[in-house]
């Protein structure tokens, strides 16, 4: 799949990923007190004179500076504790070549802005950047970065698997995908997220830390309640099908290029590809009728809001996907409605939840 057709919806409209997505802002402040702890030890032994900082996966919108603003506060209050000047900061936001960049940028003056009022005019400076292009592939100069951060991008395939030819009416792992769709998936993931750590393993100074956040799988078994979203989406496609909206056999070659990893899977990654010491893994749960509201709390919401609020969010991270693959003739509005529909058929009877893993490593 060409990397121009994978980013989220762009703009500030209704349907963005700015305005879509509350999920990974309650996943970042859940992700918050790990981040925080991998900075403290990364400023309490050497501290640069610059401290260079990536955040991979950056998307668009007010959530891509949050990160940032939470590093550079933890980096202040650390260097106030030690009583140590604070470094310089070189802060790098990446993701694809199509992802919206110019949201991003228009955060910037009021970003910059308040760092001065809270921070004073001698603190920093802070210097941000974008950097289009994968992560897949290198990114920075060797043996320059200190800390990498990245959450909800890395199950996100460089590729959709091969072999998934008898993934029929799906567009991921489900309960009738025979067991090679799971293995082909399972191939894809390893070869991604190990490419992944040996690249940043050539760009990580020898004692730099990463944190990544996953959106996984809390079983074992290749079939989970984790792929219930994509389960909702397949159900919205075959209604179009069956409506004659659009063709089976466009339906039959589509498949979603995302993984949702259990906690083994990772882990064994980690340890046989053998850069990273592994510090820290943690789970947990991010619950769909929940989101972020203020300092790690969570609103819970009505059944109806919570179904349109993740119907939008599934249309924010996938609309130029399906577009791509179907047409313009697919009818998103269309196809959303029938999502939110199912989706809030599945809360009147389940709970809906994200299982995430957050991940804390060193460079050795």
């Amino acid at each position: 799949m060409e990397a121009q057709v994978l980013h989220m919806n762009a703009g500030e409209g209704e349907a963005s990923y700015a305005n879509n997505s509350q999920v990974q802002k309650l996943v970042i402040a859940k992700a918050k007190p790990i981040v925080a702890e991998s900075i403290v030890n990364l400023c309490s032994t050497t501290l640069p004179q610059c401290l260079r900082v990536a955040d991979l996966g950056c998307s668009s919108g007010p959530n891509s500076l949050i990160v940032i603003s939470d590093i550079i506060d933890t980096v202040e209050k650390t260097c106030r504790r030690l009583n140590r000047s604070a470094p310089e900061f070189q802060i790098f936001l990446n993701d694809l070549p199509g992802n919206d960049f110019n949201t991003i940028f228009k955060f910037l003056p009021a970003f910059y802005e308040r760092l001065k009022k809270e921070k004073g005019e001698e603190f920093g400076p802070c210097f941000v950047f974008g950097l289009p292009g994968s992560f897949y592939e290198r990114l920075f100069p060797s043996d320059t970065m200190d800390f990498i951060h990245s959450s909800y991008s890395l199950h996100w395939l460089s590729q959709v698997p091969q072999g998934l030819e008898d993934n029929k009416g799906n567009v991921y792992v489900s309960k009738t995908s025979p067991s090679s769709v799971y293995k082909a998936y399972l191939k894809q993931f390893q070869r991604d997220f190990s490419k992944f750590l040996s690249t940043r393993s050539k760009e990580v100074r020898t004692g730099g830390h990463m944190v990544i956040t996953i959106a996984g799988r809390r079983s074992k078994e290749p079939y989970s309640e984790d792929s219930i979203p994509w389960e909702l989406l397949a159900l919205s496609l075959n209604d179009l099908v069956s409506q004659g909206v659009i063709e089976e056999k466009k339906l039959d070659s589509f498949n979603m290029n995302i993984y949702h990893p259990c906690t083994e899977e990772v882990e064994a990654i980690i340890k046989a590809e053998g850069s990273f010491n592994l510090d820290k893994l943690d789970t947990y749960e991010v619950v769909w009728e929940a989101i972020h509201n203020g300092e790690n709390k969570e609103l819970m919401l009505k059944e109806s809001r919570s179904s349109k609020i993740i119907a939008m969010a599934i249309r924010a991270v996938t609309e130029p996907l399906l577009v791509h693959h179907f047409g313009e003739a697919i009818n998103i509005d269309k196809l959303f409605q029938r999502y939110e529909e199912h989706a809030s058929e599945f809360l009147s009877k389940e709970k809906g939840c994200n299982f995430n893993i957050v991940i804390s490593m060193k460079k050795k």
